[in-house]
């Protein structure tokens, strides 16, 4: 395992950049989800932005919410061939995500991993001890991904690409979003003087 390559004795911890993936990687199925490769497309640009934004960070991860698996609409081996496809593109393009995390539970439950709830990234930390969540970036189009960056004392920033976002609910919480951007395109090309 890749933690396992890892050591903290420096004591230097490690900048990481944590990505929602429907609506930051890919185009979000509304009312739906990405449940086989073939319904996974790549937003434009994206490909070419993990590579530059992997040369900035020292761990890339994606964090998303999967209820579709709890609802019976997919399986969790459905998920991981779209994962697996994902990033063998991401790598060809020269791109670096070093690991994905996933919540396959159900909103009802209130899981410990379901994002704005810490569990994903609490669970990196884990696997790469030398991360450290205030020289992190969380990037997102959710209210979650922003509560969830928020709580780890991340920075955070806010994709504008969802359309069916709660307009109220959003301006509740723009207190806690550091940074919005149209596209994850836009945040690469200002990513340095936010992670500085």
């Amino acid at each position: 395992m890749a933690a396992e390559c890892r050591n903290n004795d420096t004591g230097m911890k490690k900048k990481s950049l944590f990505l929602d993936r429907d609506g930051v990687i890919n185009k979000r199925i509304v009312d739906g989800y990405v449940r086989n490769p073939g319904e996974f497309h790549f937003l434009d640009g994206v490909l070419d932005v993990i590579s530059i934004l992997a040369r900035k960070f020292d761990y890339c991860f994606v964090v998303t919410n999967q209820q579709g698996i709890a609802k019976g609409l997919m399986t969790e081996k459905d998920l991981q061939n779209v994962h697996d496809e994902m990033l063998e593109d991401i790598m060809k393009a020269n791109g670096r995500i070093d690991r994905v995390y996933y919540c396959p539970e159900h909103h009802t439950k209130n899981p410990y991993c379901r994002k704005p709830n810490p569990g994903m990234a609490l669970q990196a930390q884990k696997d790469f001890p030398d991360l450290d969540f205030e020289s992190s970036v969380m990037v997102g189009d959710s209210i979650s991904d922003i509560e969830f960056g928020y709580r780890l004392n991340m920075k955070t920033v806010f994709i504008e690409t969802k359309k069916d976002i709660d307009i109220e609910k959003l301006a509740e919480i723009q207190n806690k979003i550091d940074f919005s951007f149209a596209s994850l395109k836009d945040f690469a090309l200002h990513s340095d003087k936010i992670i500085a």
